[in-house]
């Protein structure tokens, strides 16, 4: 049975691990600190097999140069879209492409989420989906490349193809924002019911210092204001006419909150 668990790196970032307890190899998924990497290595014996790229930013791949020189046969797949700004890469994919390690008998289709970064891509073996800075639980990543308009609507199209994946699909991004999320989303959505209750189950995981991740897709449509623009009373609340005016709105409006 296929295990995945947390790395805490620097202050929020999750490093996903995915191992097998019959295996003797595992892999990663955005290693933005090699030495968190190799310590879990050293202590569970495992030999890294792969690094599961999903955008440029350096804390995501940060890493990889070092794990490289330690493990010559790695193979580190990411965005071709992104190779110039990810040197390291050894395999490009791109939208529609399948990455299967064998060894632990896994498969990941690959999908395009432009918005955060224009190349940003996601991998996706159901449930599991290992989407980077684009879909957080209660939130969606800055954009941070490019006009601000344009790469809204490449990111409200990006959120808006993984609501089509099913109900289950697990949600691992990469950082612990999940509190800080949730206070924007009370003050988008006050009085939603399963806000306020989703928000007090984190709290206590946190105050536990337990990982508020992965979420599940289900929730997410429940409590996150980006995957509810569609809501056509959000919409007259927050004097907006469409899912996208919403979406550029609320995106915005989060640059700028304070909690």
């Amino acid at each position: 049975m296929t295990q995945i668990i947390p790395l805490l790196a620097f202050q929020d970032n999750y490093i996903w691990v995915i191992s097998a307890p019959d295996s003797e190899w595992c892999l990663v998924v955005d290693p933005g600190d090699a030495n968190v990497v190799s310590n879990y290595l050293a202590q569970t014996n495992k030999k890294l097999l792969a690094a599961l790229i999903t955008h440029h930013h350096a804390d995501h791949t940060g890493g990889l140069t070092a794990l490289a020189l330690q493990w010559p046969a790695l193979r580190i797949i990411g965005p071709a879209a992104e190779h110039a700004r990810i040197p390291t890469l050894t395999e490009l994919v791109k939208d529609g492409d399948r990455v299967s390690l064998p060894e632990l008998n896994c498969q990941f289709e690959v999908f395009a989420i432009p918005g955060h970064t224009q190349g940003h891509i996601a991998f996706y073996s159901a449930p599991v989906l290992f989407c980077g800075d684009t879909l957080f639980s209660g939130g969606c990543g800055r954009l941070l490349e490019g006009e601000f308009t344009t790469s809204a609507v490449s990111m409200f199209q990006s959120l808006q193809r993984l609501c089509l994946l099913p109900d289950t699909t697990q949600i691992y991004c990469t950082h612990e924002y999940t509190l800080a999320n949730l206070r924007f989303a009370l003050s988008v959505e006050p009085n939603n019911a399963d806000l306020v209750h989703y928000q007090q189950q984190c709290q206590i995981k946190r105050d536990n210092f337990q990982p508020t991740l992965p979420s599940n897709l289900a929730i997410e449509k429940k409590v996150n204001p980006f995957l509810r623009c569609n809501n056509n009373d959000l919409q007259t609340k927050h004097s907006q006419k469409s899912a996208q005016s919403l979406f550029t709105y609320l995106r915005m409006s989060k640059d700028q909150f304070k909690s």
